[in-house]
C-alpha cells in the first residue's frame, strides 16, 4: 500500500503536509533497519551477523526505531513533495520528527508545516523603463578612503578612561525582561560614537547609546537597555525589553598609520600609485552601485506590478535570509566590513513594511529566474568571489574559505542567480543615461 497524502493551506506561503504510512510499509523498512544491524552486530559468545534475533532486537531495537523512523520520514516526506510539485523553501529539520513513534505493525502519521514559493503571474519583463546614472566619483572621495585605511591599519592605543570614538573590549550579557540569557560572549567589542546617541551592541541599534553608556573606565560595568528589533531574526528578541551588561575589560583609541608605513604595507613605490590603486578600487565599486541601483528599480518595477498575500509577520528562517541576501548584496558593492555591520544592525532594526517588501522581492527574483531560465555555472561563482575579495582587501582563497566557514556560501550562490536574472532583464530594459543630480530628482518625484 503506497502513502496517504494531504496537503493543506495553513496561512500565506505556508502548507501542512499529512502523511500516513501504512503499517507494511512500517513493517518492511523495520526489516531493512533490523537486517543492516544483524549483519554487522557484534554480540560477545556470537560470530558477528549469527546473533538469535531476539538478543539483537533487545541490544540494538532503540537504534532500529530510529534508523526507520529517520527514513520513513526521510523518504514519506520527499515523495509528497514530489507528488505534489511544491516548491518548498528549505527542509525541516530532523528534530522536528523525533516524536514519532515507531512500532511494529502500527501505522505511522506524519505531519510538518512547510514554506513554499506563493503563486502569482509575473508582469511583462520586457521594456521596463530604468534610469542609468553616472559612475563618476564625488569630489574628495579618494582622501576619506585613505583616511578609511588609516584607521584601519593604525595601532591600538589603550587608555585608562574612554572617549568619542573610541573602541570598547569585554564580556557582554544580554538577557530579557524574564531573565532568560541571549547571548554570553568574552570578547566583545563596543564603540562609543564619534557623533550624535547612537550605538550599537551585539547587533543590535541602541537610539540614546551614549547616554546610556556615558564615558566608562577600565573595569566600569555599563548597563545598556533597549527593545529587541521586530525583524531580528532570533524571534526571541522580537519586541522584548532586553538588558545588556558590558564590563570594560580594555579600552583602545585608534591611532591612524602614517602614510608613509601605508604606502609600503601595500608594496607601492610613492603615495601617487596608492592613491591610483584607491581610485580603481572605488571606480569598480562606483560600477557596482550604479548595478545595483539599476536592479534595485527593475525589482521594485516587478514588486509594484505582482500582486500575492504574504505572511502578516515574517518567520527567524525567513527574516535570517533576508538579512543574509542584503549582506551578501552590501559586500559585492565593496562597503566596509566595519559599516556591513552597521548596516545589518539597521536593517535588523527596520520596519515590518521593508521586511516584508524584502521578502516579496525574494519570491519574485527567483520566479523570474525559472521563467527565465537562468542557470548558474561554478565559473561565475568562482569570478564573483575574485571580484568580492578584490573589493574586501582579500584574496580569493581566504574570501572563499569565509564564506563556507561562516554558512554564506549557499547565499552568494543565490545572490549571483538573482543577478544575472535581473542583468538578463536589463537586456531588453529602456535604459535612459542621466547624471547623478537628475537621477535623485527623477527618483524624488517618482517616491512622492
Amino acid at each position: 500500500m503506497s502513502n496517504t497524502v494531504k496537503i493543506e493551506d495553513v496561512g500565506p506561503c505556508r502548507k501542512k503536509i499529512s502523511i500516513d504510512v501504512p503499517a507494511d510499509a512500517v513493517n518492511s523498512a523495520m526489516e531493512t533497519a533490523f537486517a543492516a544491524v544483524s549483519h554487522e552486530a557484534a554480540i560477545p559468545g556470537f560470530r558477528k551477523g549469527r546473533a538469535p534475533r531476539r538478543l539483537v532486537e533487545k541490544r540494538f531495537g532503540g537504534y532500529v526505531k530510529d534508523e526507520t523512523r529517520q527514513r520513513l520520514v526521510a523518504s514519506a516526506y520527499q515523495e509528497a513533495v514530489e507528488s505534489n510539485e511544491l516548491k518548498v523553501l528549505g527542509h525541516p529539520p530532523q528534530e522536528y520528527f523525533e516524536d514519532i513513534e515507531i512500532e511494529a505493525d502500527n501505522p505511522v502519521h506524519i505531519e510538518v508545516e512547510v514554506e513554499v514559493m506563493p503563486e502569482f503571474e509575473l508582469p511583462e519583463l520586457k521594456g521596463i523603463e530604468v534610469l542609468k546614472p553616472e559612475a563618476t566619483l564625488p569630489e574628495g572621495l579618494v582622501d576619506d578612503e585613505i583616511k578609511k585605511i588609516a584607521i584601519n591599519e593604525g595601532d591600538l592605543d589603550e587608555q585608562e578612561k574612554s572617549a568619542k570614538g573610541n573602541y570598547l573590549t569585554g564580556k557582554a550579557v544580554m538577557v530579557d525582561s524574564e531573565g532568560t540569557e541571549h547571548y554570553n560572549i568574552d570578547g566583545a567589542v563596543i564603540q562609543i560614537p564619534e557623533e550624535g546617541d547612537e550605538g550599537m551592541v551585539l547587533g543590535v541599534i541602541v537610539p540614546d547609546f551614549t547616554k546610556q553608556v556615558k564615558t566608562p573606565k577600565e573595569g566600569d560595568t555599563v548597563t545598556i537597555k533597549v527593545t529587541g528589533p521586530e525583524n531580528h531574526e532570533v524571534e526571541a528578541l522580537r519586541g522584548k525589553d532586553l538588558t545588556v551588561t558590558f564590563e570594560v575589560s580594555k579600552i583602545y583609541a585608534i591611532v591612524p598609520a602614517p602614510m608613509a608605513d601605508i604606502v609600503a604595507k601595500y608594496g607601492f613605490a610613492s603615495e601617487d600609485q596608492l592613491k591610483e590603486m584607491i581610485t580603481a578600487r572605488l571606480d569598480q565599486r562606483a560600477v557596482a552601485q550604479q548595478r545595483g541601483v539599476m536592479r534595485q528599480q527593475i525589482m521594485k518595477y516587478l514588486a509594484d506590478k505582482t500582486d500575492f498575500e504574504l505572511p502578516a509577520g515574517i518567520t527567524a528562517q525567513q527574516a535570517a535570509r533576508s538579512l543574509e541576501r542584503q549582506r551578501m548584496e552590501l559586500m559585492y558593492r565593496g562597503v566596509d566590513p566595519k559599516e556591513i555591520e552597521q548596516n545589518m544592525a539597521q536593517l535588523r532594526s527596520s520596519s515590518a513594511a521593508r521586511a516584508t517588501a524584502e521578502l516579496k522581492q525574494f519570491f519574485i527574483i527567483n520566479k523570474a529566474a525559472e521563467s527565465l531560465d537562468v542557470q548558474i555555472e561554478e565559473q561565475e561563482i568562482n569570478q564573483q568571489i575574485v571580484q568580492m575579495a578584490m573589493q574586501q582587501g582579500k584574496s580569493p582563497e581566504q574570501f572563499r574559505d569565509e564564506l563556507i566557514k561562516s554558512g554564506q556560501a549557499q547565499t552568494l550562490v543565490q545572490q549571483v542567480r538573482e543577478h544575472k536574472t535581473v542583468d538578463k532583464i536589463l537586456e531588453d530594459a529602456k535604459v535612459e543615461e542621466v547624471t547623478a543630480d537628475e537621477f535623485n530628482e527623477k527618483m524624488s518625484s517618482a517616491d512622492s
